[in-house]
C-alpha cells in the first residue's frame, strides 16, 4: 500500500471532512478493511470513498464525493444515510459472506449491504463512474455484481444511474433529498417513476404530488421541455418488459454533470466549470408556478403567461366559481354541456401542451391516431387521446379516462391533445352528401376570394413602392396617415409630450374614433434611424406577452417615421422610482410585481416566443406601466434575432445605456442573453434601492449602485441597500432574495450568470438555496468627478450611446 501525505478536505457548500489520510486501496476485503482516516480512489483518480462528516457535525458517514475536482467537494452517495457514526472509531469492511459491514468501535454493525450472492473471494471495488461494487474477485466478468451501490441511489444521479423500477426483482431506483446541506438522512422528498397507467414521474413531499414530469413522448417529458440534445449528455428512456427506467451518459468525461434532489425539492443539473472552479446550475427540472401539481385542477389549463394564469379547457367552466374568482383553482372545471356518449361526441385539438397525468390511462404502442380515436368513442369514460411518440409523424395511442389533471401550456413543445367534447360545443361534424357539397361551395368560394386578396396585396405593394420610401413596403403593421396622428398629439404639442429617449419624443395623443396611443417620433438628431425603427416593427409586431407594449401601427409619411403604440397612463418605471416624491406611490408590493413582469417579459423573449430575442438596452425608461402598475418592456429599436442554436454574437458597433451594459458588451462588442441578464440584475437592483446605477453616490467611496450593493452583501448589511420608503410595506425575505439574484445577474462573468429562466425561478420560490454571487462587473471606484449628478451626466445616463469598437493596429 502507498501512503501520502495528510490533507485537509474542506467542503464549501455541503460537506466538512475531517482531517484524513488517503490510502491507495484498489478494493475492500476483509483482510484490506477501510478504517476512518482511509479512503480508497477510483483508477481513474475521480472518485474516493472514505468517512466525512457534513458541515459542523460530529456525526460520521460514509461516502462517495469528486475527488479529481477537488474545489468540487460534493458528496454524491452515502452509504448509513440514516444511522451515522458518533465516533472515529469505525471501520468499513467485507464479511466472510460477501456483505458489506460498516461497524463502529465496539464492533456493532452499523450499516450493511443486503447481498445474498454467496461469494468465494468478495471484495469490494470503487469504478470510475463512482459506482462502488461488490463482486467475486476471482470472477472474471467485470460487470457480475453482487450488489451496487448505483442500485441504491441517494440524493443524486450520476451518469449511468437509473431511475425508474426493476419489473422483475421488484427494485425500485429512486432519488432522495438529504433533509437539510449538513445532514444527509432522508429528506421529505423523493423522485420516482409511476408506473399506474402510462409510466411518469412524480416528485412527492411525503405522501402529496409536488411536481409530475408527464409522459415520455420519444423525444422528453412533456412536462420537461428544457431537456433537449445538447453537447454535454445524451440522456434516454427505457420501457421494456424487465424495466423502466431514465438515465443519461457523459458527452465528454471531462465535463462533468450531475443531477441533484436538493433539500428544498428541486431537481437540479450542474455542470463543472473548469475555469472557474465551481459548479454551474445549468438546469432545474421545476421551472416556475405552473409546474405546480394539479395548480389548475381537473379539466383547467395553466400558462405561465396569463394573468390568472389557471384557466378551464374550452367547453368548460369552474366548478366553483367564487373560489375560482378568490385564486383557489384546486377544485376545476367541469363540463357545460354533458358527453352524449356515443359517436356523436367530438374532439377539440390542443397544441403544444403538456399531457395530464396519466395514472388514469391506457396505451398501446402498435396503433395508430385514427384507431385510437375510435376507441376513444367506443368508451363512455375516454375523455382524450394522444399520440404516444411524437416523432415521424406520430405513433402509437394514450387514452386518458374520467378527468384530465395538470395540464400546462408550452409554446415550444410538439405535442397534441385531443379532448372530447359534446358536439353542440364545438358545431356538427356530421360528414354526408349534404355536408360534402356545402364543404365543395365553400372551397370554391374561398379559393376565388384568396385570389382575390393575393392579387390585391400584390397591387397594394407596388402602388406602396412606388408612393413611399425605400423600407415602407416591408411593414406589415397597420399604416397611419400623417393627418390623423397629428390631430390625435395636437399638431405634436410640448404639453403632449410623456418622454424622450434615443430615438426622439413620445407624444400622448388620442384617435379621433379610437383609443389614447403614444407616439414615438424619430428626432432628425436621433443616432437611430429607419434601420432601428423597421428593426423594432419587424421584432414586435410578432410578439405577444402581456409584459410587453402593444405596437398598434407606424406612419410613414414624407420624412417623418413614427410609431404608434398603446398608451400606458403611469409612464415609465423610472417616473417612479427615481423621483422623491413619486416614489412612495410604489409600496414593495407593486415593486415586487414589477420585478416578477420584467423578469418573465425577458424570459418570454429569450425562451418561450417563436423568436429567440436579444434586448439589448433594458433599462427603467424602456419599462412602462399600464393603469394597473403591471410592467411591459418596451422600445426593441436595438434587439436583435438569435437562431435556435446561436449563443453569442459580436458588434463593432456598440449600442446601449452606460449603467445598464454589460462588461463584455460594452468592452468587447458581445452580447448574448446572458447580456439582458446583466441589464435585469441592475433593474433588481434599482426597484429595491430606488437609486440609479450608473449616478449612485455614497460617502464612503465612489462605486457604483452595483459596487454598494456588492460591499452591503459581504458586510451581511445587504438590506441596508432598500428604499428607505419601504419600511412600512417591505417583505423581508423578498427584498434580500431580490438583491441576492440581482447581484447573480450582475457578476463579472457570463457563465456565472443564470439563465433567465433560472431568474423567475429563484425570485418565485423563496425556499430554494441560492449559490453565493461574485464580484460584480465594473467593480471599480470612479473618480469624484465621474460621480457628479450633473445634466450632462444625466444625459448620458438617460440616453442611448453607440460607440465603434476600433480594432487594435
Amino acid at each position: 500500500m502507498k501512503r501520502f501525505a495528510d490533507f485537509y478536505f474542506l467542503s464549501c457548500n455541503i460537506v466538512s471532512l475531517l482531517f484524513i489520510i488517503s490510502t491507495a486501496l484498489d478494493t475492500i476485503s476483509k483482510d484490506s478493511p477501510i478504517k476512518d482516516g482511509h479512503t480508497i480512489v477510483s483508477a481513474d483518480g475521480y472518485f474516493e470513498l472514505g468517512f466525512f462528516s457534513p458541515g459542523n457535525s460530529m456525526n460520521r458517514y460514509v461516502g462517495i464525493w469528486y475527488k479529481k475536482i477537488s474545489k468540487a467537494q460534493k458528496v454524491v452517495w452515502v452509504a448509513n444515510r440514516s444511522n451515522p457514526l458518533n465516533d472515529t472509531s469505525g471501520i468499513l469492511t467485507v464479511s466472510d459472506k460477501g456483505i458489506l459491514l460498516l461497524m463502529n468501535g465496539t464492533q456493532d454493525v452499523i450499516w450493511s449491504s443486503n447481498s445474498s450472492t454467496s461469494l468465494r473471494d468478495p471484495v469490494a471495488q470503487l469504478l470510475d463512474t463512482g459506482n462502488l461494487v461488490l463482486k467475486d474477485g476471482s470472477d472474471l466478468n467485470p460487470e457480475n455484481y453482487a450488489w451496487q451501490s448505483f442500485d441504491y441511489p441517494g440524493s443524486t444521479l450520476l451518469p449511468g444511474m437509473k431511475v425508474g423500477r426493476n419489473l422483475v426483482t421488484g427494485m425500485n431506483w429512486t432519488l432522495t433529498s438529504w433533509r437539510s446541506s449538513d445532514d444527509p438522512s432522508p429528506g421529505e422528498y423523493m423522485h420516482r417513476v409511476d408506473t399506474n397507467g402510462y409510466p411518469q414521474y412524480f416528485l412527492l413531499e411525503g405522501p402529496v404530488i409536488k411536481y409530475n414530469t408527464g409522459p415520455w413522448n420519444g423525444r422528453s417529458f412533456t412536462g420537461g421541455p428544457n431537456l433537449k440534445p445538447n453537447p454535454y449528455y445524451t440522456f434516454e428512456f427505457v420501457m421494456n418488459d424487465k424495466e423502466i427506467y431514465f438515465t443519461y451518459e457523459l458527452l465528454n468525461s471531462s465535463l462533468p454533470t450531475w443531477v441533484v434532489l436538493n433539500p428544498a425539492g428541486l431537481i437540479q443539473r450542474l455542470l463543472w466549470i473548469e475555469r472557474t472552479e465551481s459548479w454551474f446550475l445549468y438546469s432545474t427540472g421545476q421551472m416556475d408556478n405552473c409546474d405546480r401539481y394539479a395548480l389548475c385542477g381537473q379539466f383547467g389549463k395553466c400558462n405561465i403567461n396569463d394573468s390568472p394564469p389557471c384557466d378551464c379547457l374550452r367547453g368548460f367552466k369552474p366548478k366553483y366559481q367564487q373560489e375560482w374568482d378568490a385564486a383557489d383553482w384546486s377544485n376545476g372545471c367541469v363540463r357545460r354541456t354533458p358527453l352524449e356518449c356515443g359517436t356523436s361526441d367530438r374532439f377539440l385539438k390542443y397544441s403544444g401542451v403538456k399531457l395530464p397525468d396519466t395514472r388514469h390511462s391506457w396505451f398501446d404502442k402498435t396503433i395508430g391516431l385514427e384507431e385510437c380515436q375510435r376507441l376513444c368513442l367506443r368508451n363512455c369514460s375516454c375523455v382524450a387521446y394522444s399520440n404516444l411518440d411524437v416523432r415521424n409523424g406520430g405513433s402509437g395511442c394514450l387514452l386518458w379516462f374520467n378527468q384530465l389533471i395538470d395540464i400546462r401550456e408550452y409554446a415550444q413543445l410538439d405535442e397534441d391533445l385531443y379532448v372530447r367534447m359534446a358536439a353542440s360545443e364545438i358545431g356538427s361534424n356530421h360528414i354526408g352528401k349534404t355536408t360534402k357539397a356545402v364543404i365543395a361551395i365553400v372551397s370554391t368560394v374561398s379559393a376565388i376570394i384568396l385570389l382575390g386578396f393575393l392579387s390585391w396585396s400584390v397591387m397594394r405593394r407596388k402602388k406602396r413602392k412606388r408612393a413611399g420610401p425605400e423600407g415602407k413596403e416591408e411593414m406589415e403593421l397597420p399604416l397611419f396617415d400623417l393627418m390623423s396622428i397629428t390631430i390625435a398629439t395636437e399638431n405634436f404639442s410640448s404639453d403632449n409630450i410623456i418622454g424622450e429617449g434615443g430615438f426622439g419624443p413620445v407624444y400622448r395623443g388620442k384617435l379621433s374614433a379610437g383609443p389614447e396611443i403614444a407616439v414615438k417620433k424619430l428626432s432628425q438628431h436621433s443616432g437611430q434611424g429607419l434601420e432601428e425603427l423597421k428593426n423594432e416593427v419587424v421584432l414586435i409586431s410578432k410578439l405577444q406577452h402581456r409584459n410587453l407594449v402593444k405596437l398598434l401601427g407606424c406612419c410613414l409619411e414624407g420624412e417623418e417615421r413614427m410609431l404608434v403604440y398603446e398608451y400606458m397612463p403611469n409612464n415609465s418605471l423610472d417616473f417612479f422610482i427615481f423621483d422623491e416624491s413619486r416614489k412612495k406611490q410604489l409600496p414593495w408590493e407593486n415593486r415586487f410585481q414589477i420585478a416578477m413582469g420584467i423578469s418573465r417579459g425577458l424570459l418570454y423573449l429569450h425562451q418561450d416566443s417563436r423568436l429567440r430575442i436579444i434586448h439589448r438596452d433594458l433599462k427603467t425608461s424602456n419599462i412602462l406601466l399600464d393603469s394597473e402598475l403591471n410592467p411591459k418592456i418596451s422600445d426593441f429599436g436595438l434587439a436583435r434575432i438569435f437562431g435556435g442554436d446561436q449563443i453569442e454574437e459580436e458588434t463593432k458597433r456598440v449600442i446601449g445605456t452606460y449603467g445598464y451594459m454589460s462588461p463584455e458588451y460594452a468592452v468587447d462588442g458581445k452580447f448574448s442573453v446572458k447580456s439582458d441578464v446583466f441589464s435585469l440584475g441592475v433593474l433588481l437592483l434599482e426597484i429595491v434601492s430606488g437609486k440609479k446605477n450608473r449616478t449612485f453616490q455614497h460617502s464612503d467611496h465612489h462605486h457604483s449602485l452595483l459596487g454598494h450593493a456588492w460591499l452591503l452583501w459581504n458586510e451581511g448589511k445587504a438590506l441596508e441597500l432598500m428604499d428607505t420608503c419601504l419600511t412600512e410595506s417591505f417583505v423581508k425575505s423578498q427584498v434580500l432574495r431580490c438583491i441576492h439574484v440581482g447581484l447573480l445577474c450582475v457578476q463579472k462573468l457570463t457563465v456565472d450568470r443564470p439563465t433567465t429562466a433560472s431568474v423567475v425561478f429563484m425570485l418565485s420560490h423563496e425556499e430554494m438555496a441560492l449559490p453565493q454571487p461574485k464580484e460584480p462587473g465594473f467593480f471599480i471606484e470612479r473618480n469624484a468627478a465621474e460621480t457628479d449628478d450633473s445634466t450632462e451626466k444625466r444625459c448620458l445616463t438617460d440616453n442611448v450611446l453607440t460607440f465603434t469598437i476600433l480594432e487594435p493596429r
